[in-house]
């Protein structure tokens, strides 16, 4: 049987502006990072967020759930 693998990304705040505007909040689970994704009607971009000095923002593995790639 085959084994189901575990989504690599969670959505940790999803805001909907309407029927085609939406940004969401994703971490990576295999390594913490942060990213935003923002999509409006047929084009999108996705970028890492960073803090004031311009590093990735990371959540700690603890606060994650163990990801089993």
């Amino acid at each position: 049987m085959a084994k189901t693998k575990q989504p690599r990304f969670i959505v940790a705040y999803s805001q909907k502006m309407d029927l085609t505007n939406e940004t969401q909040v994703l971490i990576d689970v295999a390594t913490g990072v942060n990213y935003m994704y923002h999509q409006n009607g047929y084009s999108g971009g996705l970028t890492v967020l960073v803090d004031g000095e311009g590093h990735p923002i990371v959540t700690p593995r603890e606060l994650l759930p163990q990801y089993q790639g």
